[in-house]
């Protein structure tokens, strides 16, 4: 099938506009929560910063055009009464902007330079081009004019408090053109033999391409699927500090980072069609993975986080993943992620086991990805029962590993520890009609109106019958017409936008109807796949919604809510027949 050449249309203030590569976006949004009047460069270099203002300009009195903004993968426009102004990206790090009857200005965001601080503004003979460069992101930003008049350049080489920046225009009848690089430190002058026109054609061409890998299956089913497939690929990042492959960000607005967990679902979500960089999502944080063979918390450009970890999904993840490619990993693959997943197995059987003890715990609610959740309040060093569970799905698929690595008595070893702690698990925390958490020091037992105490259910298969149908039972309730809400929304603990406390979650989703599914449980899992897709095909691809309205909460562009959608879609085509 082939995707609309115009890719599906978007607005910036919920998903920025980019392209597979870019460390930077175009986007009002340039901080948590705060979006500016005008788009922005926004670089992800060294965090999150706002670089560049881009304003449409009126020609005759060079004021600011009032205009509305227009965006499909591969075209941003802003459109006046009297013209447009086109943007389209050349390159991971080079953008074309082309106006008629509109100027553009480019400005700096910061207006004041310290010796330490801000961005500092000249014009390079070198290169014939306006120079801004950024102590925030540590990189240059080139401005070269194509065609057209610079109509104004202000606070050149201008120290302390300045407005820096350079205007174009061009006389009514005509076009103007510039472009705009994020670079290092020196490169040749900008020159390109290739047309705007040809540039957009380029951009729609790339992520036709991608959409049709990614995406093959998708129909008027999935309305969504384009959209959500613009999301994983627009905030993919090409290697760069501390991501060590391609890497898709959590998001290109606030949530800039690859998380220890959130890159399972974009694993998978990617790797029918396109294997490589979904191998690559599975691995980035590996590549981390410390002397005791802990995960980081989180990776970005330029840290590495290691005062948390998250739960380890990787082995349900890694099994899906390797069914999942059109070409089986080969014995070297599967040794590589035998080894990670061992180190990584070891680090919760030994650091997070207390001496004597069978099960593992958290150190805080952090630790589970589920940061706030009620299970944690009583006390935040704790022993629950989803960590058990991943534990014995990931002790599982290494045994599997081991058989086909012909090392059957590792495979027997990692069989015999799954099973010893699933009995522990059924022993301690199972009180015949719930799961209870405990504290690892105190040795009390409580349970919680959350979700997460449901979460064995991912167990799946391995559950005994009765159990998995009290949870499904259970689960149920947690239901609303948008999906599993994390908190009931009976409970006195529950909160609209509560992050854990409530809002409903796509990682939650989908484990949790994997789980149903593999206990049999088929009905109830098509229930909460239709409602997911729903949500996410009317209220977008947020981080998190509100429960009981739909609404999408906090980060507008969250690509594991993104290829959560795509894994529900793809799965329930194959079921339907498409």
């Amino acid at each position: 099938m082939t995707a609309a050449r115009s890719g599906p249309a978007f607005s910036v203030h919920d998903i920025p506009f980019s392209t597979y590569g870019s460390w930077f976006d175009i986007s009002p949004v340039v901080a948590e929560k705060t979006y500016a009047e005008d788009l922005h460069l926004v670089s992800h270099q060294n965090g999150m910063h706002g670089v560049l203002r881009l304003v449409p300009l009126d020609p005759t009195t060079g004021d600011r055009a009032e205009t509305r903004v227009e965006a499909t993968p591969a075209l941003l426009g802003w459109i006046g009464e009297s013209g447009r102004v086109d943007l389209a990206y050349e390159s991971p790090d080079t953008v074309r902007l082309r106006g008629s009857g509109l100027g553009i200005g480019v400005f700096a965001v910061a207006q004041t330079l310290t010796p330490f601080s801000g961005t500092y503004f000249f014009h390079d003979p070198a290169a014939d081009a306006h120079i801004f460069t950024s102590y925030e992101t540590g990189r240059r930003y080139r401005v070269t004019l194509l065609s057209g008049t610079l109509a104004k350049a202000a606070g050149a080489q201008a120290l302390g408090r300045a407005e820096r920046g350079v205007a174009v225009t061009a006389e009514a009848n005509d076009t103007w053109e510039i472009a705009v690089e994020e670079l290092d430190t020196a490169r040749p002058p900008y020159a390109s033999s290739a047309g705007f026109d040809d540039i957009v054609e380029s951009a729609r061409g790339g992520f036709a391409d991608f959409v049709d890998a990614v995406a093959p299956w998708r129909s008027s089913a999935a309305p969504a699927a384009e959209l959500a497939t613009y999301v994983l690929w627009s905030a993919t990042v090409q290697p760069k500090g501390l991501v060590t492959r391609p890497g898709v960000l959590m998001s290109k607005h606030w949530m800039d980072k690859v998380w220890s967990w959130d890159h399972c679902f974009n694993a998978l979500a990617l790797a029918p069609g396109s294997p490589e960089l979904a191998l690559d999502q599975f691995h980035l944080p590996f590549d981390h993975q410390d002397a005791a063979g802990a995960l980081p918390d989180s990776i970005t450009h330029s840290e590495v986080l290691h005062n948390f970890v998250k739960p380890p999904i990787h082995g349900w993840a890694f099994g899906h993943l390797r069914r999942r490619l059109a070409t089986p990993p080969s014995q070297d693959e599967l040794a590589e992620a035998y080894d990670r997943l061992t180190r990584w197995t070891d680090f919760w059987l030994t650091a997070r086991r207390a001496p004597e003890a069978e099960l593992a715990y958290y150190q805080h609610g952090n630790d589970s990805g589920w940061d706030n959740a009620t299970t944690f309040d009583p006390e935040r060093v704790v022993v629950t029962a989803d960590l058990a569970a991943f534990l014995i799905l990931q002790l599982h698929e290494l045994a599997d590993l081991a058989i086909e690595l012909s090392r059957p008595d590792e495979a027997a070893r990692w069989t015999g520890t799954a099973e010893e702690m699933q009995t522990a698990l059924l022993d301690q925390l199972w009180t015949g009609d719930r799961f209870v958490a405990r504290g690892a020091d105190t040795g009390d037992t409580w349970s919680s109106a959350s979700l997460l105490d449901l979460m064995p259910i991912a167990l799946g298969e391995h559950l005994p019958g009765e159990i998995s149908s009290v949870l499904a039972d259970r689960i149920k309730a947690h239901l609303t017409p948008y999906g599993l809400a994390t908190e009931l929304t009976t409970s006195p603990h529950y909160l609209a936008d509560g992050y854990w406390r409530g809002p409903i979650w796509a990682p939650a989703t989908v484990l949790i109807e994997d789980g149903l599914r593999r206990a049999g449980h088929h009905r109830l899992a098509d229930d909460i796949s239709v409602r997911f897709r729903a949500l996410c095909e009317i209220h977008g691809f947020a981080e998190n919604f509100d429960a009981l309205t739909g609404t999408g909460l906090r980060d507008r562009a969250y690509t594991w809510t993104a290829a959560s959608y795509l894994l529900l879609a793809e799965a329930h085509a194959h079921r339907d027949g498409h």
